[in-house]
């Protein structure tokens, strides 16, 4: 198989999990809360068992200290989800704020330029976002990081096709450019 084709499908398939995901933005909020807890669950451990093997004092009581409360935050996560998402949003929506109070500061820094009315429109949509969910935290936290996750499922499925299908077209064209090389 040509490995265009392969980007291709990676491309439909993430395209394809993109509109499920956003179909059930719950199911998928409560299914990305547990792999986050699965995730630092492996993480504490590991970083446990990298303490115990530690020979400093410090670095081995630092290890296994923070890997324990990793492990907490990881059982929290995957026993608690409906906590854990409320606490994922919210995190989420303090960095969709931040990230935007940003551009907004950016974008006054580029009063004089053609990019300021692009970056203050980009700093003011990812404010008001981040305000929309606070007004309305607890009747939109369940979907959040659903309809999140599935909206970057669609970006990153629409990156794939257009990159598979460049592929195609730069392998066409190196395709005529050996052809012509060789008459």
């Amino acid at each position: 198989m040509k490995l265009w084709i392969k980007w291709l499908l990676a491309g439909v398939v993430s395209l394809v999990c993109g509109v499920f995901v956003l179909v059930n933005p719950v199911a998928a909020s409560f299914a990305v809360t547990v792999v986050a807890g699965l995730t630092f669950l492996l993480i504490g451990g590991i970083q446990v068992l990298a303490g115990v093997g530690a020979e400093n004092g410090s670095s081995k009581f630092m290890g296994i200290g923070l890997g324990v409360v990793m492990s907490f935050l990881g059982l929290s996560l995957m026993f608690e989800p409906l906590s854990g998402i409320v606490s994922l949003v919210t995190l989420a929506t303090i960095l969709i704020a931040i990230t935007g109070g940003l551009r907004l500061m950016t974008a006054f820094r580029m009063k004089e330029t053609s990019l300021f009315w692009p970056m203050l429109l980009s700093g003011a949509f990812s404010v008001l976002l981040a305000a929309y969910i606070t007004a309305n935290f607890f009747q939109v936290a369940p979907s959040v990081l659903g309809i999140l996750l599935g909206i970057e499922l669609l970006f990153n499925g629409a990156g794939l096709v257009v990159f598979a299908l460049f592929m195609k077209m730069a392998n066409g064209l190196k395709t005529d450019l050996d052809g012509a090389r060789h008459s």
